[in-house]
């Protein structure tokens, strides 16, 4: 499961779980689940939090201890255009990263064609597995 810093970034902020809930509009159990491991938060709620308080993904999801926060706007097909690049970089086939990443090489295309936005533990396993920033696959390089 994910790994973060979600709790850590939480009493930071003075914030009660029932708090961190409200503004996802979430129980506070599903807020533990996050902040235990026991759950994934998704993607979109990630990034709210980021946006919202100031903290890098990375730094929330521990694959940096670097804080340093950018406003990340979520579009699929700016982090497909992502995936895709980082994925011939490293010269591998859709297959295989799908296979990294146990999920089907159809969901993994989706990723890449920016159909469907890439899950929480998705991105995290590429990240984790190659060394690479959420923060950067999240990133419309343009601006």
């Amino acid at each position: 499961m994910l790994e973060n810093n979600l709790k850590y970034c939480r009493e930071e902020l003075e914030m009660t779980q029932k708090e961190l809930g409200y503004v996802f509009g979430v129980s506070r159990y599903t807020v533990h689940g996050w902040e235990n491991g026991h759950d994934t938060i998704p993607l979109n709620k990630l990034v709210k939090f980021c946006n919202l308080y100031g903290y890098s993904l990375d730094f929330v999801c521990k694959l940096s201890k670097n804080t340093k926060y950018n406003k990340i706007h979520l579009d699929k097909n700016i982090i497909g255009n992502n995936l895709k690049k980082l994925r011939k970089k490293l010269n591998l086939s859709q297959q295989q990263l799908a296979d990294e990443c146990n999920i089907s090489q159809t969901t993994y295309s989706g990723y890449e064609t920016g159909k469907y936005l890439i899950n929480t533990i998705t991105l995290y396993i590429i990240c984790k597995k190659y060394n690479i920033s959420m923060d950067y696959l999240l990133k419309d390089e343009k601006k």
